[in-house]
């Protein structure tokens, strides 16, 4: 016996005309944003916490890392939970977790309950992309398109670029206007919003199967072991990459301690929440993730990198700085929806590519001379790399992932990302540990030169991106044959509906 669904699916002839109307995306698209939006907009409230809370600076570091701790062990979970329980019902409960972090947080009066609020905040925005993944590919299937929905992958796309770029600016006026409680705060009227047009204009998940719908069924669906093996195994290896480069032993240990089980675990299992076995026959999902924890390595490095320089090298103040660095995140958002409506994937990730490369020699060349235009063309140079490898990659990912783990595959998919930020991170302490000096910066573009020529190889010598064809797997609902890679489908049955 099934229960009722909490609606019902938009009428046949309506979805065949707009299968994606503004009230469809636009729920999604503020899902989305919450995550890099509450990554960023802490950064200027660091600085009142500690000295409101009489604690040290170097402290309140835990309110960053906590966030991007939560978010890398949340979003493949929250992925999987949306295929086993439904998509709506994950991206309703993600938002209410972001409602409850906001609640805590403004309301917190140290730094152990301000902690609890950014993992709170980390895993319910966690839901937002994959969620919004599996309704998009739901909803395409349903419709009967059998090319991605570009405009609507490029929406999600900005939404990520635009809000992490805004996350600052915002922050700065919140913190200057209200006091630093209102980083946390302003989830509250955002997250009422975002609930309120999500329970109205989402379409309802299928009714669960009680014979399927009880604790232990549901964890053996969901795989449970290999989501804690999982949890458990990359937080230690992010608390050990976090701490580089002075090493916790510890964290390493527990890392290859809970990994080596919970791998064998994985590969006996017939339907594993992380599928090694699958993963290593789709090559192409696998270069998708690499290329993309690479290149926003180099994305990272550059907007933590070069703050740092900036402020510290060449004298500028942080509202400067920030300021120098605002078009690279615009650009970033202007260049994704045109890219993201052609379907190209080979194109922009070569783009994404070449640019890294020049925009890494480009830092190699910068001195605590160079004038600010200089620094802003260095910058516009990686918008050009952020938005061409987002909207690449994630393009790629809507092909190459299997439709039943779209939401599984599209949360690993930003984990990588966040161990390529992480990464960045740590080369950014590595290369300024004795100063934000000319010699840092340029050791850093050395090395984001070689993650650059890592990801144009990973792009040039894939076979399947050489050869035209799309990565989605044989036999996956929608495939109608071969499909190039930078040529748009042009014998889609229905029209998309900007967004």
């Amino acid at each position: 016996m099934r229960t009722t669904p909490a609606r019902t699916e938009a009428p046949a002839h309506d979805l065949a005309r707009r299968p994606f109307s503004w009230s469809f995306t636009t729920p999604l698209y503020v899902g989305s944003s919450l995550n890099p939006v509450n990554s960023s907009i802490i950064a200027t409230g660091l600085v009142p916490i500690a000295a409101d809370l009489h604690v040290s600076m170097g402290s309140t570091a835990v309110l960053v890392s906590s966030l991007y701790l939560a978010s890398a062990v949340a979003q493949p979970t929250a992925g999987k939970l949306a295929e086993v329980l439904g998509a709506r019902r994950i991206f309703l409960s993600g938002i209410v977790l972001v409602l409850l972090g906001g609640v805590v947080g403004g309301l917190g009066q140290n730094l152990a309950m301000l902690t609890v609020a950014r993992v709170l905040i980390g895993i319910g925005t966690s839901a937002g992309f994959p969620c919004a993944m599996v309704l998009i590919r739901r909803r395409a299937e349903e419709a009967g398109l059998d090319a991605p929905p570009g405009g609507v992958l490029g929406g999600i796309a900005i939404a990520g670029m635009a809000t992490a770029a805004v996350g600052p600016p915002v922050g700065g006026l919140l913190v200057g206007a209200a006091g630093w409680r209102w980083a946390f705060l302003i989830n509250i009227p955002v997250t009422v919003i975002a609930l309120a047009m999500a329970a109205r204009w989402l379409p309802g998940d299928a009714g669960l199967d009680r014979a399927h719908s009880g604790f232990r069924r549901v964890a053996d669906r969901i795989d449970l072991p290999g989501i804690l093996g999982f949890a458990v195994s990359m937080s230690a290896l992010v608390v050990f990459l976090m701490r580089l480069p002075h090493p916790e032993w510890i964290a390493l240990a527990v890392f290859v301690l809970t990994a080596v089980p919970t791998v064998v675990w994985e590969l006996r299992k017939a339907t594993p929440f992380f599928d090694f076995r699958g993963l290593a026959a789709n090559g192409a999902l696998a270069r998708t993730y690499l290329r993309q924890a690479l290149t926003l390595l180099g994305v990272y490095s550059v907007m933590y990198g070069m703050t740092q320089w900036m402020e510290a090298g060449h004298g500028l103040s942080t509202l400067t700085a920030g300021l120098l660095l605002l078009p690279m995140g615009a650009v970033s958002a202007l260049l994704s929806r045109p890219l993201a409506r052609r379907n190209l994937v080979r194109g922009p990730l070569i783009a994404s590519a070449v640019t890294m490369l020049l925009g890494s020699v480009g830092i190699m060349l910068l001195t605590s001379h160079s004038p600010a235009l200089v620094i802003v063309l260095v910058s516009l140079i990686f918008g050009v790399t952020s938005a061409a490898t987002t909207v690449g990659n994630q393009t790629a990912l809507y092909l190459a992932a299997p439709p039943e783990q779209i939401g599984t595959a599209s949360g690993l998919f930003r984990t990588f990302g966040y161990l390529g930020t992480i990464t960045s991170a740590v080369i950014g302490s590595a290369v300024f540990r004795d100063g934000a000096s000319d010699h840092g910066l340029h050791t850093l573009g050395l090395v984001l030169v070689a993650a650059g020529l890592a990801v144009l190889l990973l792009t040039v010598l894939d076979r399947d991106l050489m050869s035209g064809r799309a990565n989605r797997p044989a036999g996956s609902p929608g495939t109608t044959g071969n499909t190039t890679t930078d040529t748009p489908t042009t014998n889609t049955p229905v029209k998309e509906n900007p967004a």
